[in-house]
């Protein structure tokens, strides 16, 4: 029997927003060629297959809808924002509807670079997935910017705010920058920073306004994102996953056409690979609740299965998640506060606060950030080698060992958080390091007399520190913050 070859078609969405007939037109385009099932990315873009002989019917309908996509590529990844966050998960930020929508106006090119657009105040959005991260500050239509360089993990922050006009044409003038110099810029194991700057500047009148404050990142919870849900003016918002990543396109179909009869205008997708429509009425819950039921579509899954991050269309990822998500269920597993990427692949640009990353000899690495904060950049390598059945055991004692970490006395740093009204005034916080592998403890005020460190040495200072108990090397410290009570 012949094979029938498959193409997957991508399209992507500015900022994860599409109009409820843009949508519609999309997705009768994908079932006329064939497709029964929409997926989202990661970076809030579409996804679809089709046999390759529906193709050529396929690209003439794409074209005279206009409608830009790729096939089985990805040279122009999708523009990302957290305007889906937008009055249901945040609502104190200058940063509204007219302004994201300004921004992607804007874009008269298509990026060949990752570009995040990101309001500081959420953290449903990831803050340094893309190549440039644009995030809010506390100065109306300024933001901080913190460019990754392709293939490699390093921030650099920007030393000028840039205005909400510039981001688009700054965007062009750096992606030209970086690709019309990748022995410089792309894949290298050191930036030049300085040159980088001067090739920026060179030509260009950006408006200019000097960070005086680094950014803070907030502390990260992954609110539910699923089920309706009661926000403001008393309307509702609604959150659709599914355990498997496809959307029937039927099901879509009716979901743009109740859009379009009571007159919500947009859809949303998330980097959760979920989709989610804000403004539905209380009058019309009971319509939705029909197309729930006729699809039989759940919305109330455990949150423990909701706060993973996948490579795109890789089954392998999603078989080994449902396992893993198997045993938390049977462990009764908190995952409060954390996240987990599964990664197939190197240098996905996939974010959690613990990531699952297969080596080249099909076995499993975890890591996890130094502080469980998935916007963090610091990871610390906690097993490595592990067989995708040892996996679950070595996570369930991660997290257990987190909560430990967040217990009376052992508590982590929070970024930017306010001091605690009942704390004592007595107390004084200092920080000492602890090993996550045999959870000893470096205080500075002791020192280590069995490494022949003395007392009052700062950990950071202390040149191949290696732990007394179990010869960790520094790389398995993890800084914590302790109160200590004056008697």
């Amino acid at each position: 029997m012949e094979k029938i070859e498959t193409c997957c078609v991508k399209v992507n969405l500015p900022g994860g927003v599409i109009s409820a007939g843009d949508l519609y037109e999309i997705l009768q385009i994908a079932e006329n060629a064939g497709a029964d099932a929409i997926s989202i990315g990661n970076r809030q873009q579409l996804y679809f297959c089709i046999s390759q002989n529906q193709l050529e019917d396929l690209e003439l309908a794409m074209l005279q809808s206009a409608i830009d996509y790729e096939v089985n590529t990805d040279q122009f990844p999708n523009v990302i924002s957290s305007y889906v966050t937008d009055n249901i998960f945040n609502a104190e930020s200058w940063l509204k509807e007219g302004v994201y929508k300004d921004i992607f106006d804007l874009f008269n090119f298509q990026p060949e670079l990752k570009v995040n657009l990101v309001d500081r105040h959420q953290t449903f959005v990831p803050f340094f997935s893309g190549n440039f991260n644009f995030i809010s500050s506390d100065v109306s239509n300024y933001w901080y910017l913190y460019i990754r360089f392709p293939k490699t993990n390093d921030l650099y922050c920007w030393p000028y705010f840039v205005y909400s006009d510039d981001i688009p044409v700054f965007c062009k003038v750096a992606q030209d920058v970086i690709l019309g110099n990748r022995e410089l810029f792309y894949d290298q194991p050191e930036i030049n920073y300085n040159l980088f700057h001067e090739k920026i500047a060179a030509g260009n009148n950006f408006i200019k306004q000097q960070v005086t404050e680094p950014l803070k990142l907030p502390d990260f919870s992954l609110q539910y994102y699923e089920g309706f849900n009661k926000y403001v003016n008393g309307k509702y918002w609604l959150g659709i996953y599914r355990r498997n990543e496809l959307f029937p396109i039927s099901f879509l179909k009716d979901v743009c056409s109740i859009c379009l009869k009571t007159r919500v205008g947009q859809l949303y997708t998330t980097p959760w690979k979920s989709f989610l429509i804000k403004g539905i009425n209380e009058v019309d819950r009971k319509d939705w609740g029909v197309i729930l039921n006729n699809y039989r579509i759940n919305v109330r899954h455990a949150a423990n299965e909701l706060n993973w991050q996948l490579e795109n269309l890789c089954k392998e990822s999603l078989e080994l998640k449902k396992q893993l998500v198997r045993e938390f269920e049977e462990y009764d597993l908190r995952t409060y506060r954390l996240c987990f990427a599964i990664k197939m692949q190197p240098k996905t640009g996939l974010l959690a606060s613990i990531i699952i990353k297969k080596t080249k000899a099909g076995l499993f690495d975890i890591l996890h950030t130094r502080d469980f904060n998935p916007n963090s950049k610091d990871f610390v390598v906690y097993q490595e080698g592990l067989s995708a059945a040892a996996l679950g055991k070595s996570l369930i004692a991660l997290c257990d060992f987190y909560y430990g970490l967040l217990s009376e006395g052992n508590v982590l740093p929070h970024h930017g958080a306010a001091p605690d009204a009942e704390t004592d005034d007595r107390a004084e916080t200092i920080t000492i390091y602890q090993c996550k592998n045999c959870l000893s403890i470096y205080d500075e005020n002791y020192g280590d007399p069995i490494n022949g460190v003395p007392a009052g040495t700062d950990f950071k200072a202390i040149d191949n520190y290696v732990c007394p108990v179990c010869e960790s090397t520094p790389g398995y410290f993890i800084a914590i913050e302790k109160q200590v009570h004056a008697i």
